[in-house]
């Protein structure tokens, strides 16, 4: 298989697009740091259709509603039609650090969760409140609760919505069954974590993204590898798989990225293409060729690259895998009047397959 990507266009954003999510007839919707929530149609036009307080860290599309959060730890759905609040939820006393919904549109998972030391070795303190929450689409109602090692930094539900896994900062996984209402698995994969001892003693790195391959065998992690530096950010450009329903527990490493064709940056995002054959991971570039990258799902190696030029920090397919999105920014760069100027940016790709 031979695959090529071409950037096709650029839309620039007030601020840095942390998430997108797409809607019906490809309508994109972009959540930015400066509070504002946009749709874009397929021309470029953006409006804001909703605002928060802080940073927006996530929107999503469910039942023709707009879900977003932020670092408030505030949830608040906005009807697509009307443009009007449908409801607002205090789900966390710290940030919404990522949101997803369900497969099914029938939930809404959000992880939270801050790094406090616990001890004289540094380890974590325990948290103060649960670090996954799951709520209904619909009507907002608290589904589940559940405790992880803050802080939490993704999630990801399982194809069939059966299974949500979550991960934090210091490389571990945990697995729920959402029908039982309890852990099925955990592990951990210190690849994805740091000790600092340059400039500062903390941990850096974490599992930013998390993605359930197309048949639900394996997930796949990606983030940053261990650095001895955290304030350079020069750690491995990394993902990795696990098959986390083998016998075997807790689940082993079953592949990662390869040595010669990765660089050292943070990658905080990982998407599969629609047909399953392939994934991209993007983020940002410390040292190395590339910060967006296509890898072959069944042998795992590259298939094409490129420079984005911009912090990319999140994916979105267009729905016939054709054509990709990024989210992210492009250097805040000097303040103009009350703002930077227009920094964030939403990139298109499109995608040849031959």
């Amino acid at each position: 298989m031979k695959v090529e990507i071409k950037k096709k266009g650029e839309i620039k954003l007030p601020s840095h697009c942390l998430s997108i999510a797409r809607g019906s007839n490809e309508k994109l919707y972009a959540a930015c740091v400066g509070g504002g929530v946009y749709s874009l149609d397929n021309k470029g036009n953006k409006n804001k259709i909703t605002g928060h307080d802080n940073f927006v860290s996530g929107v999503n599309v469910s039942n023709n509603s707009i879900v977003s959060a932020d670092y408030d730890g505030i949830i608040k759905w906005t009807s697509i039609e009307s443009g009007k609040e449908q409801r607002k939820i205090k789900a966390h006393e710290f940030w919404s650090w990522q949101t997803k919904v369900s497969p099914d549109s029938k939930m809404i998972g959000s992880v939270t969760g801050q790094y406090l030391v616990g001890g004289y070795k540094y380890e974590p303190f325990t948290e103060t409140e649960p670090s996954i929450k799951v709520y209904d689409a619909s009507s907002g109602e608290l589904i589940h609760k559940f405790s992880h090692v803050p802080p939490v930094q993704s999630l990801a539900f399982s194809n069939d919505s059966r299974y949500l896994a979550a991960g934090n900062l210091m490389g571990e996984v945990r697995v729920w069954d959402l029908i039982l209402g309890k852990m099925y698995t955990s592990w951990n994969t210190p690849s994805f974590t740091g000790w600092g001892i340059i400039k500062g003693h903390y941990y850096t790195g974490g599992v930013f993204s998390m993605e359930f391959s197309p048949d639900d065998s394996s997930i796949y992690l990606a983030g940053m590898g261990s650095t001895r530096d955290p304030a350079a950010g020069n750690g491995k450009q990394l993902w990795e798989e696990f098959s986390w329903k083998d016998q075997g527990m807790p689940p082993k490493m079953k592949r990662s990225a390869i040595d010669g064709e990765i660089g050292q940056g943070l990658m905080e995002s990982l998407s599969f293409h629609p047909s399953g054959a392939f994934f991209v991971m993007a983020g940002r570039m410390f040292k190395g060729n590339w910060n967006i990258a296509l890898f072959d799902a069944e042998k795992g190696n590259i298939l094409c690259s490129q420079n984005s030029g911009i912090r990319c920090s999140d994916i979105v397919f267009s729905e016939d895998g054709t054509r990709f999105y990024v989210g992210g920014g492009k250097s805040q760069g000097k303040k103009k009047g009350d703002g930077f100027g227009s920094w964030g940016r939403i990139q298109e790709f499109e995608i040849n397959i031959s």
